[in-house]
């Protein structure tokens, strides 16, 4: 069996170190634990919080993701729209925006964890069954 991608493992929410174990506790779909995360991997135990406010840096991946959200969002109701009311298209890129909260939450973490962290490289250990 040949090793994860890197981008597959983000993809699938793993742990940038092993890309076996899980960094969310629970689905995405869980709107009220959704945000819940590992302290440590369940498989290699690397903390995934390597300092104290390592995850505010995730903030700003997370207002460029809410950033081109909105604008596809734009872009797309007022192309199918002639004409669109500003607060229809106000209302429809909040309640696009609001709906994948969830989703760029944790994009977020995961690029601040695989991005903004050069130093936690993937490795192959005794963890590592392949």
């Amino acid at each position: 069996m040949s090793t994860p991608s890197a981008l597959s493992s983000f993809l699938k929410g793993k742990c940038p170190q092993c890309r076996e174990g899980n960094i969310f506790k629970t689905s995405v779909f869980n709107i009220r634990r959704f945000k819940e995360t590992h302290e440590h991997c369940p498989v290699c135990h690397v903390r995934f919080e390597s300092e104290p406010g390592f995850f505010w840096g995730a903030m700003y991946f997370s207002y460029a993701l809410n950033v081109g959200v909105a604008i596809v969002t734009g872009v797309i109701f007022f192309s199918l729209n002639d004409d669109p009311p500003l607060g229809a298209m106000i209302g429809t890129v909040l309640g696009i925006s609001v709906f994948f909260s969830p989703l760029v939450f944790r994009l977020a973490r995961l690029l601040m964890m695989y991005i903004a962290a050069p130093y936690r490289k993937y490795k192959k250990g005794p963890y590592n069954k392949k």
